[in-house]
């Protein structure tokens, strides 16, 4: 059953791609964002630079937890300049893709497990449209001020940030349950990763992974 959280995002999403919005959300220059996906969960750092440059990076983990899909998209107004992926995991994946600012790709290379492939004409096609699509989430989800937030679960509803500032969260009794006990069967810190909208607090991940080690920060994109 969807939170109301979840419907909010399901609805901003659904609005975004059939309008095709591409308007830049009038917030900081970076923010944070994400949302549940059908197998994993998808969280989206975003840096709006000078002269309408736009720097995504995407997080794609599934629930099952053997791996992590990390991609960079840049663009330069409307046009996309490059895709960069990397997963991690058993089966790790790079692709590079970088395109002139005509649309015209001008390198790409692929490397799977210790060899160098070139990347098909079906291929990039996909990793275009999927550019397109994670910025039309973006914008939806930054519009409607869905924001996200990470740190390490300290018990109820107090949470240390990645910034190191203890904040209060508002968990439902659901939640806070459900980390108590992945809690109890860890000798860490719960990492937790959660959205903030204005309709409420939606939990989107919890790990005993420390995952503050690799949140991007600003200067990092």
């Amino acid at each position: 059953m969807l939170t109301t959280v979840s419907q909010r995002v399901c609805a901003l999403l659904l609005g975004a791609l059939l309008t095709g919005c591409h308007a830049t959300p009038d917030l900081p220059a970076f923010s944070a964002s994400g949302y549940l996906a059908d197998r994993g969960t998808v969280r989206i750092w975003r840096k709006n630079g000078d002269h309408q440059a736009v720097h995504l990076r995407t997080v794609y983990t599934p629930f099952n937890g053997d791996s992590r899909e990390t991609t960079d998209y840049s663009w330069q107004g409307d046009q996309l300049l490059s895709v960069e992926r990397h997963v991690t995991g058993k089966q790790p994946d790079d692709v590079t893709l970088r395109f002139d600012h005509q649309g015209n790709l001008n390198f790409m290379q692929r490397q799977l497990s210790g060899r160098r492939e070139a990347v098909s004409s079906d291929s990039i096609a996909l990793y275009r449209f999927d550019a397109q699509r994670m910025l039309a989430q973006s914008n939806a989800l930054l519009s409607g001020r869905v924001l996200l937030r990470q740190g390490h679960w300290l018990g109820g509803n107090q949470v240390r940030d990645c910034e190191g500032r203890v904040v209060t969260v508002g968990f439902d009794r659901d939640t806070l349950a459900s980390l108590d006990r992945q809690q109890q069967r860890q000798s860490s810190r719960l990492s937790v990763s959660w959205l903030e909208a204005p309709e409420g607090i939606q939990l989107l991940r919890a790990t005993p992974d420390d995952e503050c080690r690799w949140q991007p920060t600003e200067s990092d994109l």
